[in-house]
């Protein structure tokens, strides 16, 4: 019996590429696009050594429909799409916001019309917990308003879900919208991890690399926030953790043909200060990390995390590693990038 074939657009990126090894692990065909614009080709080689397993990548971008075209005539129809392709710099988009719109929503579009035309029904879709905006109570259930985006990067993802949920009702196509927390860690063996080109948009990467010596110092964004140390909190979820749970998303739509669109929290329930993950990531790998106070900055909001029994009950996924799993996971990839 042949596997079934997974689209994976932006798969060799942080997300994907955890992804395209949850996939193989639980026997699915994972088929690679990305235009290396924030991934390394290095990538694809890893998830081999991971996973005993070849994966095919194509190199396109995906608001590019005559290479769209091209990639259907090699590959034919496929048994369902993930897309993650898409720009996530919250603090980026507020100074390039034509650059997010232009990017996140072309990509999606055009995803969506070769599902048209290869016949493909299944899409789960990258979403964020940034469409909630800033909560007014926590933790934020999938029944929490939509409120108005803080950043250009949280209304693409916004639209992003309104325009696939347009598509589903029109009928012939399933679609999951996952609402990522913050995802942090890599993959145990340290082969793949979270590999930002120039400076960091996330807070890992910025704490691993100032614990190397490769920064001065980390600059935590505020601390007059109104939390208990006055700093951001957010739902810190491991990105293996994350990875799996598109691969019940695909199972969920195979297991439940009537289910036309849904949507689900992807995170861990509970909320993490930047200090408080700072002394965690201090405390796991026994490793001082020098910090300043810097500015706020524009589109943060001041905390949230999820709340995620949906998940848990209906896609039968729960985040199981812990805090410490994923920073010793970050630590030991950010060491083995210099060896």
């Amino acid at each position: 019996m042949s596997k079934k074939k997974i689209l994976i657009t932006g798969g060799a990126g942080f997300i994907g590429s955890h992804t395209a090894v949850a996939l193989i692990n639980a026997g699915y065909q994972p088929v690679i696009v990305d235009n290396f614009s924030n991934a390394e080709p290095s990538v694809l080689e890893a998830i081999e050594k991971i996973t005993g397993t070849s994966v095919k990548c194509y190199n396109l971008d995906c608001c590019d429909a005559k290479n769209l075209n091209l990639l259907l005539q090699k590959e034919g129809s496929f048994d369902g799409v993930i897309h993650f392709a898409a720009f996530k710099a919250v603090g980026e988009s507020v100074q390039e916001p034509i650059k997010y719109y232009k990017n996140n929503l072309s990509s999606l579009w055009e995803i969506l019309e070769l599902m048209d035309k290869s016949n493909t029904t299944k899409i789960v879709f990258s979403s964020s917990c940034t469409v909630y905006g800033q909560p007014d109570s926590l933790p934020v259930t999938e029944a929490s308003p939509i409120k108005e985006a803080e950043s250009p990067y949280a209304y693409t993802k916004q639209v992003g879900e309104q325009i696939l949920t347009d598509r589903v009702k029109n009928g012939g196509m399933q679609g999951i919208l996952l609402r990522y927390f913050n995802p942090i860690g890599a993959h145990p063996s340290s082969l793949i991890g979270e590999l930002p080109q120039g400076i960091p948009n996330n807070l890992m990467p910025f704490i691993t690399q100032t614990a190397k010596g490769i920064r001065k110092e980390l600059s935590i964004f505020g601390d007059d926030y109104d939390t208990p140390d006055g700093t951001c909190i957010r739902d810190y979820i491991h990105v293996m953790d994350l990875a799996e749970a598109h691969v019940k998303a695909l199972q969920y739509m195979e297991d439940n043909p009537e289910t036309a669109i849904d949507h689900f929290n992807i995170g861990t329930g509970n909320g993490y200060s930047v200090l408080e993950c700072l002394n965690a990531f201090e405390r796991a790998n026994n490793v001082k990390v020098p910090y300043q106070i810097a500015p706020k900055r524009a589109g943060d909001i001041t905390q949230i995390w999820a709340d995620t029994e949906k998940a848990n009950r209906l896609l039968d996924w729960k985040a199981s590693r812990t805090l410490e799993e994923a920073m010793r996971d970050a630590w030991n990839w950010e060491q083995k990038l210099s060896q």
